[in-house]
């Protein structure tokens, strides 16, 4: 017990010392970290972003929905018939007839052509069902040719390719998050690991004295990883402030933007995985980087 203790001692020891060393050098622990909060925040607001605009996209999942138009000829009854012989569709979510009149209502309200259609005899527009796929691809391509097929159909309306787009483009941004995320934790554990160098070398007597008096490397080692581990803590603490912030500056436009698309979606945040994450991340790369210089330059330091 009393080797376990003094083990757990000895870490809390290094960690309290690597918070003291990084405080007692405000200016200069703040660009630091600063340097590496910017680094973290660029795979971390690509992920904010990409998650907003997953979220956007399934709330524009009905821009998926297609009109079926029947034909003329074809009587109310007969297109409830359909409608409802549709919707029991396995490969369809969701079938609603609109009637002729709910039709020439709804245009009339909003195409501006009120006083001109009182002047028909009779409703120019036909029964139409509003379809909801359950499926994407290939069977949507499928259920729209055999919807077309019938003999009740007159035009299948379907628009979907910007949707498609919009999907294509999200997998290339999740691709693209997973490289960045990649190439900067690198470059962060070699931006720690040159910052730890520094610190390794200002200490090189001190380091010096402790192997001459039987000192071991993981003795020597301990004070840095800790102080690593702070330069990626801080830096996660700090970036996920500026993210807040960032997001808290376009959420107001943002919105505006949404509601001139008829949406009332709402930016999402930073959640607490996501802190978490950043937070997680910048430790790690903290730790990592810290290891990775001190075991590289440990090496060289012999006491003469």
């Amino acid at each position: 017990m009393d080797m376990i203790a003094r083990y757990l001692s000895l870490h809390i020891e290094n960690m309290t010392g690597a918070v003291a060393r990084v405080a007692g050098r405000p200016l200069g622990s703040l660009m630091t970290t600063l340097v590496i909060a910017i680094a973290l925040v660029v795979p971390a607001g690509l992920r904010v972003m990409v998650d907003n605009a997953r979220a956007l996209s399934g709330t524009w999942q009905g821009a998926a929905d297609f009109t079926v138009y029947l034909e003329m000829a074809v009587e109310e009854p007969a297109a409830e018939a359909l409608a409802q012989q549709i919707g029991q569709r396995n490969d369809v979510e969701r079938a609603e007839l609109l009637n002729r009149s709910d039709a020439l209502s709804e245009f009339r309200a909003w195409s501006g052509f009120g006083e001109a259609l009182d002047l028909l005899d009779e409703n120019p527009l036909p029964h139409a069902v509003i379809v909801r796929p359950a499926g994407t691809g290939a069977d949507l391509d499928l259920l729209v040719r055999e919807l077309d097929a019938l003999e009740e159909t007159a035009l299948v309306q379907l628009d979907t390719e910007w949707l498609e787009r919009l999907r294509a483009i999200l997998d290339l941004a999740r691709r693209v998050l997973y490289v960045t995320t990649v190439m900067l934790g690198l470059d962060l554990i070699l931006l720690i690991g040159n910052t730890i160098r520094r610190e390794i070398g200002n200490r090189r007597e001190e380091i010096e004295i402790i192997k001459l008096v039987g000192g071991s490397d993981g003795y020597i080692r301990r004070p840095f990883l800790y102080l690593g581990l702070c330069y990626g803590v801080g830096a996660g603490i700090l970036a996920a402030l500026i993210i807040v912030v960032g997001l808290g500056m376009v959420a107001s436009p943002a919105r505006a933007l949404m509601e001139l698309y008829g949406s009332n979606y709402r930016l999402a945040g930073l959640s607490l995985a996501d802190a978490a994450w950043l937070l997680g991340v910048g430790g790690f790369l903290g730790w990592a980087g810290a290891g990775i210089a001190v075991a590289r330059h440990l090496r060289d330091i012999e006491p003469s």
